[in-house]
C-alpha cells in the first residue's frame, strides 16, 4: 500500500489525497468484513435456509411464468415515458426553436398518436380475456 501512495504521489501532487482515499475504503471495508465475521451468528437452524421477503413467507417457486400482457404494459410504459422526456425537453427550449420546433414536436406526437391508434385497433389494448375470442367469432 504504501508504494501505491508514493507512486500516486510522483504522479501528481493530488496523489497523495487520493492514495490516502483508496488506502481508507480498504481499511473501511476490511473493517465491516472483519466485525460481521467475528460478531456475526452461528446459529444454522431450519429457518435460516428459509427465503424471506419484507415480513412475508415466500409461497412457491421463484420461476413465475408471467404473460405476455405483462411486457407489453411495460414496452408501453418506455414508449410514452420517452415520449414525456422529449416533450419535456422541448418546452424547455421552446422560445429557442421557435415555429419550427413546434413543427417538429408537432410531428412526433402526431406519429405516437398514429402508433398508439394503431395498437388500438389492432386490439392490443383489450385487457379482457374474453373480448377477442368473442370478436373471433362474430366474424
Amino acid at each position: 500500500m504504501h508504494s501505491m501512495i508514493s507512486l500516486l504521489t510522483r504522479i501528481t501532487p493530488e496523489g497523495s489525497g487520493v492514495g490516502i482515499y483508496i488506502l481508507a475504503v480498504f481499511a473501511l471495508v476490511g473493517l465491516m468484513l472483519g466485525a460481521s465475521y467475528v460478531l456475526g451468528g452461528r446459529d444454522n437452524g431450519r429457518a435460516k435456509e428459509d427465503p424471506f421477503e419484507s415480513g412475508a413467507v415466500a409461497v412457491g417457486g421463484a420461476q413465475l411464468r408471467m404473460p405476455a400482457k405483462f411486457y407489453l404494459v411495460a414496452m408501453f410504459f418506455v414508449i410514452f415515458d420517452l415520449e414525456a422526456v422529449f416533450l419535456y425537453a422541448w418546452a424547455v427550449s421552446v422560445r429557442q426553436n421557435g415555429w419550427s420546433g413546434f413543427a417538429v414536436a408537432a410531428i412526433f406526437v402526431a406519429v405516437l398518436l398514429a402508433a398508439l391508434f394503431y395498437l388500438w385497433r389492432v386490439g392490443a389494448l383489450d385487457w379482457a380475456p374474453g373480448r377477442r375470442a368473442a370478436q373471433a367469432n362474430r366474424v
